[in-house]
């Protein structure tokens, strides 16, 4: 995690998926967070958190905002008996900040909180910095999945087992 003069500059506040402003806040990072970032328009904003809220459920999340800027977002949702963490998004200018491993650590303890003894996720294949990433988050790979219409695994899950 980010030393505490860092973390002293964020601001970290549970969302759930009933927070209109932290969703339409996770989705515009998710869209500034592209290779080439661009500002979603507005129907896209609506159609992409009710595919959020569609896809994690009631489950909640994290943003962390430092100076008023949001820089990092994670929503999860309790799923076959683990916590699924899904939409984790980290502005590019905040990478090497340690905000993604913050967001991590408190989805990490939102499982213990709930009593739940395993973390899930799936990845992009094509993503190795963010398979590297949550490998060093303790995530193992576990199976390939691919998407209709693709003849090759696209996605692969990860698990971490908490002890």
């Amino acid at each position: 995690m980010a030393d505490s003069s860092r973390a002293d500059r964020w601001t970290a506040r549970a969302a759930t998926v009933h927070d209109a402003s932290a969703i339409a806040a996770l989705v515009r990072l998710a869209f500034s967070t592209q290779s080439r970032p661009t500002t979603p328009p507005p129907s896209a904003l609506k159609e992409t958190a009710a595919t959020i809220i569609d896809h994690l459920g009631l489950g909640g999340g994290a943003v962390i905002e430092e100076r008023g800027m949001l820089v990092g977002a994670v929503l999860w949702n309790e799923e076959e008996g683990g916590l699924y963490v899904g939409r984790l998004s980290v502005h590019p200018d905040h990478r090497r900040q340690g905000i993604a491993g913050a967001l991590m650590e408190q989805a990490e303890r939102e499982a213990r909180r709930r009593g739940l003894d395993i973390m899930r996720l799936g990845v992009r294949l094509a993503l190795e910095d963010n398979r590297r990433f949550f490998a060093s988050c303790g995530f193992t790979e576990t199976t390939l999945h691919r998407h209709e219409g693709f003849s090759e695994p696209t996605w692969v899950m990860m698990e971490h087992r908490l002890e």
